[in-house]
């Protein structure tokens, strides 16, 4: 890493420790959260939206299907579609913590960016939603001057819009153009792709049906298939699984009925769901019930 990226990083690390974040890491300034942990965490799941993660200290990692991620200082990731992750902060302590700046994608702003940005390049058939690439100085002087903002909350309403455009300009000339440019565009993969999961997220407790899922997503079954574990490295069946779990997960915060959350969430199985749900999050649901409501924790809290 070049001084320059390392002054670069030092002044945005300044910022951020400058700004506590509030629950969930938001700020007052939409779309934007930080974080700041003085601790290593153990691994959870979460779901992780449409967004960019750039890592300011620390070392984060990730396994998104079968992908294990490593994100230290500089490292941006990128996500084009809503992903089921597993993650955990591998080093962090006190005189070093983890520190993160993170920026959920407005899909309208990154529309009316494409046709403004650098020419694409001609390389076709891209279809990750997701990736970690080395952030630019650009991309890195973008995001500094969005969290400037923070320093003067009252400019906030003027300026905000258009320093976050700013970074999506620069975001679409890093590694993950390629990708986001694909996720916006009517007939490309990744954009097929999320109409089906936009439906497997609204319809949690409704039997999986390939056919018609495939049929949303335009695509033949076999050409279905083959996309969706490309975008998201799970297979469909997978994904809804892993999104089900999640969500019984978050209704067992408020409650130990665990055969309720399963239903809920569209098991047929009590016994199944308790298998499923040990093997994801590695302990029994009602003693994962029991311990988040003594520690008060929302479960998204043990998330990436």
């Amino acid at each position: 890493m070049n001084a320059k990226m390392e002054e670069l990083l030092k002044r945005i690390r300044g910022r951020v420790l400058g700004h506590a974040p509030g629950p969930g890491g938001v700020t007052a300034i939409p779309n934007l959260f930080l974080a700041v942990l003085a601790h290593r965490t153990i691994p959870a799941m979460t779901l992780c939206d449409p967004m960019i993660c750039v890592v300011l200290q620390g070392v984060k990692q990730v396994l998104i299907g079968g992908n294990v991620l490593r994100f230290e200082a500089a490292s941006c990731f990128a996500s084009a579609i809503e992903l089921p992750a597993m993650g955990c902060i591998l080093e962090a302590d006190v005189e070093r913590p983890y520190m993160a700046v993170a920026l959920t994608l407005d899909r309208d702003a990154l529309a009316s960016l494409v046709g403004d940005a650098a020419a694409e390049s001609a390389r076709a058939g891209h279809r990750n939603g997701f990736g970690v690439e080395r952030g630019t100085t650009a991309l890195l002087e973008a995001m500094e001057h969005l969290l400037a903002l923070l320093d003067t909350p009252e400019d906030i309403a003027a300026l905000g819009a258009g320093r976050e455009r700013e970074v999506l300009y620069r975001l679409l000339q890093t590694g993950h153009g390629d990708m986001l440019r694909q996720a916006i565009r009517q007939g490309h993969g990744i954009e097929n792709i999320r109409r089906s999961v936009a439906w497997i997220r609204q319809n949690l407790n409704q039997t999986l049906r390939t056919e018609a899922l495939a049929a949303i997503a335009g695509m033949s079954v076999p050409s279905f298939h083959r996309h969706f574990k490309a975008v998201t490295s799970l297979s469909p069946l997978q994904y809804q699984k892993t999104l089900r779990l999640q969500a019984a997960r978050r209704l067992l915060v408020t409650s130990s009925d665990t055969t309720h959350a399963a239903f809920a969430v569209g098991y047929e199985s009590a016994s199944q769901f308790s298998r499923e749900y040990s093997r994801l999050f590695g302990i029994p649901p009602s003693k994962d019930a029991a311990r988040m409501r003594v520690e008060s924790k929302d479960p998204d809290e043990y998330g990436i």
